[in-house]
């Protein structure tokens, strides 16, 4: 008796451990061995049949072989239990949940865009620390200190000692660029730039610039005013017109603000004032100029045999004027209802 209850607990916890039907076929192997017609049952209808020396220590067995099986069947129940509760939470024919995804800044998009517009031109595009020296801000752009010019250009100085400081335009990285290359060449310099400027819906301390240079032998102004109209065109569209007037730069002779037809009303009167260009049908969207011959000398050339031509135009001027945002600040606020419209 005491062999064959050895071998019925051998028998039951191996059947019970290798179950893997689920719940109904614990409950099959609990009916099987503790039924009232079971194989543990049966045991205890036998001990009648059991010596009453051995009745005790057979008895006793029983009873344990019983909470054995017991006990493995629950712990097989709740396992079974479990796993049929975590697959009858994944209802695969529902739809997934989506997830909105992030989209590029319009200040990317639009220096993105630029970068590409010149690249199909021959230009490359060059980068520069926007941490500079008074030197390469300044001095070598034809900026001396004390000239009045220096006022447009107040900046943040990180370190008088070391007159160091955030630099105020993308133009540096010419100078750096031509230290270390002879001309021909075509640039364009993207950055950050930053000013002292008051926050307001068309300023801010930190903006973007894209900067051009040119330089190599016969450049001339009409290859400035070509390279500008091809650009304006294709930025804004085919029916774009453009403009220079005088103006004047440290680092350009001549020098000019370049303007072009507003976007909104052409150019055309209209009954209602354009909120646009305020009426003036004309938008400013750059500086540009030939490189005044100082800055030449400042890099080592021969301003009598190297001549070039310079741009440089701020990008979200660009993107409000391409997109029709009315305040720059909305580019910096991170407000993603605005930043998912692009």
């Amino acid at each position: 008796m005491k062999d064959r209850i050895r071998l019925i607990s051998e028998e039951a916890l191996k059947e019970i451990g290798a179950c893997q039907a689920g719940k109904d076929a614990v409950e099959s192997l609990r009916v099987k061995y503790l039924g009232r017609k079971g194989i543990i049952t049966e045991l205890f209808k036998q001990m009648g049949s059991v010596s009453a020396e051995e009745r005790p220590e057979v008895g006793r067995l029983i009873n344990v072989l019983k909470e054995d099986v017991t006990r493995s069947l629950d712990e097989k129940a709740a396992l079974t239990s479990g796993a049929e509760e975590a697959g009858e939470s994944i209802d695969v024919t529902l739809p997934g949940a989506s997830r909105r995804i992030g989209s590029i800044h319009p200040i990317t998009k639009t220096i993105n865009e630029i970068n590409a517009l010149f690249i199909s031109l021959g230009f490359r595009v060059v980068e520069g620390p926007e941490i500079e020296t008074e030197h390469y801000n300044f001095e070598t752009l034809n900026i001396p200190l004390e000239h009045p010019s220096r006022d447009a250009f107040d900046t943040f100085y990180v370190s008088f000692e070391k007159k160091t400081l955030l630099r105020s335009h993308t133009s540096p990285v010419q100078t750096r660029f031509m230290e270390k290359n002879k001309p021909p060449f075509a640039i364009i310099v993207p950055g950050r730039v930053f000013r002292p400027d008051a926050t307001d819906a068309s300023h801010s301390f930190m903006f973007h610039q894209v900067e051009g240079l040119v330089v190599g032998d016969d450049i001339k102004f009409s290859d400035l005013k070509g390279t500008l109209t091809t650009f304006a065109r294709q930025m804004f569209g085919p029916e774009a017109r453009m403009r220079f007037r005088p103006s004047f730069f440290p680092f350009t002779e001549p020098s000019a603000e370049v303007d072009i037809s507003c976007i909104v009303c052409g150019g055309k009167p209209r009954e209602k004032r354009c909120s646009m260009c305020g009426g003036k049908g004309w938008l400013e969207i750059m500086g540009a100029g030939m490189v005044n011959p100082k800055v030449f000398e400042a890099v080592g050339y021969d301003p009598e045999k190297v001549t070039g031509f310079a741009f440089g135009m701020g990008v979200e001027r660009i993107a409000i004027l391409k997109y029709g945002v009315t305040d720059i600040r909305f580019f910096f606020e991170n407000d993603v209802r605005f930043l998912r419209q692009f």
